[in-house]
């Protein structure tokens, strides 16, 4: 297991982090297809991910409506794990009753599930507590003054919003600059080989303004797993996503993506998830990847991606294979960029050359 900067902090996280979605034996739900262990079942994963070297732990209050966050904080507790030793993020955003107030990220509704999560978790901070979701409704001032006010008092260590726009993440830093605010440190958002849309706009940004990158669905909701084979109707085969086609993926695009890795993972004898998950691991952008799983086998398997090595000419076949097509402002901005950088090119060479 290696281990990154969190973005501009000084927090350090391992490559993978434990995703607590599957925690929860509740029945129904949107996510009923996803979630389903027991308490026991999660403290054995918990302890699994902690003893290969994994120091981060991703919750949200709407998973299960709070039993994850539950059984996060009871396998910490029940092993025993030094609370300085483990990473804790969760998130808030999405309903959590009926009411008109339990949904959103106005500051009464942050406010409030920033005490219930602490509740259900056990603990009297959080190291990163996200934004779950865009709300159209909250003025995104009064969001980041009450994120702000969390951060100040202790409950929460550093703040990351997740599935925004890379100009509204850029609009709340400049507010958040302004205001003197406490400033999001991260983005946690859906990124595959075989999903390359964040490169159009928020991964540069991310980059250029120190941001970390929490990766979530790094396999396509199992779809690049190698379980499922490709036809005209569609990918079919076991799984999640026979019942949960979600997130929607290119299956074009996909399809020759996952015979390539396919030969790349029968040469390891290794699975097809490790090939894709570790593609992930080579992206600058990336701090952590999130990693979900309901039997001891998967995680493992997850796991093992750690300590696989792509070759060159296998990154630049699957960044072929995955690129994606230029659109406006993109190739209008490749083709002018090269003015100035074929200048700087000239120069260099011509300070090389002799006189």
């Amino acid at each position: 297991m290696r281990y990154n900067r969190f973005g501009n902090t000084g927090l350090i996280v391992s490559e993978l982090c434990l995703g607590a979605m599957t925690f929860g034996d509740r029945s129904g739900g949107r996510w009923a297809n996803i979630h389903g262990l027991t308490q026991d079942d999660s403290t054995a994963l918990v302890k699994q991910a902690v003893d290969a070297g994994i120091n981060m732990i991703d919750t949200a209050n709407v998973y299960t409506t709070g039993q994850s966050e539950e059984f996060v904080g009871g396998a910490l507790k029940a092993l025993g794990i030094k609370r300085s030793d483990i990473v804790i993020a969760t998130k808030a955003m999405g309903a959590m009753g009926e009411g008109k107030n339990d949904s959103g990220v106005g500051r009464k509704h942050l406010l409030d599930q920033i005490d219930a999560s602490l509740g259900r978790l056990g603990l009297d901070h959080v190291d990163l507590y996200q934004i779950h979701g865009w709300d159209p409704v909250t003025p995104m001032e009064e969001a980041l003054e009450a994120l702000n006010d969390i951060v100040r008092s202790g409950r929460a260590r550093y703040i990351g919003v997740s599935n925004w726009a890379a100009w509204q993440i850029v609009k709340a830093l400049g507010i958040s600059e302004r205001r003197g605010f406490a400033r999001f440190v991260s983005d946690q958002a859906y990124y595959t080989v075989a999903g390359r849309e964040l490169e159009r706009e928020l991964a540069p940004m991310l980059m250029s303004e120190g941001l970390g990158l929490m990766v979530w669905s790094p396999l396509a909701g199992g779809l690049l797993s190698g379980k499922y084979d490709f036809t005209a109707e569609g990918a079919k085969g076991e799984g999640r996503r026979a019942n949960f086609d979600f997130p929607p993926v290119d299956l074009k695009r996909a399809a020759p993506l996952v015979a390539a890795m396919k030969d790349m993972a029968d040469k390891r004898g290794v699975s097809v998830a490790q090939i894709a998950l570790a593609w992930l691991l080579y992206q600058p952008v990336v701090s952590t990847v999130i990693v979900g799983a309901k039997r001891a086998d998967q995680l493992a398997d997850n796991i093992a991606s750690t300590q696989v090595e792509l070759e060159a000419a296998e990154l630049e076949r699957l960044d072929e294979l995955s690129a994606l097509p230029r659109e406006y402002p993109g190739w209008m901005l490749a083709m002018q960029s090269s003015y100035t950088a074929d200048k700087i090119s000239e120069r260099r060479k011509a300070r090389k050359s002799p006189a």
